[in-house]
């Protein structure tokens, strides 16, 4: 085996353990409540962080892959919104991690990755309120007007707050895995080798916790836990 097939066995290999963990991700996640109790059809899903990984790592090619494959395995296991569900979660998850991954692969570097998550939550909130206006009527039964009552109070702040806590996690997570992943030889020195200086990765990774504790206090807040 040449040296160009090992490298595309090992990025296969890697594609499909991230296929897998994303699919236990989201399974454990199913025992989570609603993060918005007037709407709990919408259900926090942290599959995300392990997409937009691998899009970061192999581009956004693989993003779509995985998103897709999981997406599938989901619908014929656990899902129990059929052909609708499978295209929402699709839609979502792509416009989320493709997004990114494309902005990083153009920009390989700890900015390039923070304009690529900003820039995916932007486009998986525009996309999932237009989406949810013309097929959530079809999903549930209910009229349009129905839904776009609750487009700005529910749905778009589940969107902007899973697209926080799914960013604040990828930063936080992405370089120690990538290092691990490098040291075990599952990828190559090569990818994600960005050099940064330390303030930065500190600075970010504060910027990072603040994130991830502001999500979690509007989501105990909307649950009337606080």
């Amino acid at each position: 085996m040449n040296a160009r097939n090992k490298k595309t066995t090992k990025e296969l290999t890697m594609i499909a353990m991230l296929c897998a963990l994303s699919y236990v991700i989201m399974l454990v996640s199913q025992i989570l409540p609603p993060m918005i109790p007037a709407t709990p059809f919408l259900k926090y899903d942290p599959k995300d962080i392990t997409i937009v990984i691998g899009g970061f790592i192999f581009g956004p090619l693989a993003a779509f892959s995985i998103s897709t494959v999981v997406s599938l395995i989901e619908m014929v296991t656990v899902s129990d919104t059929g052909i609708i569900g499978l295209i929402m979660n699709i839609v979502s998850t792509c416009a989320f991690a493709c997004t990114a991954a494309v902005i990083y692969k153009k920009k390989h570097t700890l900015n390039g990755a923070v304009i690529g998550l900003i820039s995916g939550s932007l486009a998986m909130t525009a996309v999932m309120l237009l989406w949810n206006y013309l097929l959530t009527p079809i999903y549930m039964g209910i009229p349009r007007q129905a839904v776009t009552q609750i487009l700005v109070p529910a749905i778009l702040p589940f969107n902007l707050i899973k697209c926080g806590l799914n960013s604040a996690i990828t930063l936080l997570v992405y370089k120690p895995l990538v290092t691990a992943l490098r040291k075990a030889k599952l990828i190559d020195e090569s990818a994600s080798n960005e050099n940064t200086e330390k303030s930065a990765k500190t600075g970010l990774t504060l910027f990072s916790l603040l994130v991830l504790a502001t999500c979690i206090l509007i989501i105990l807040a909307l649950q009337g836990i606080i």
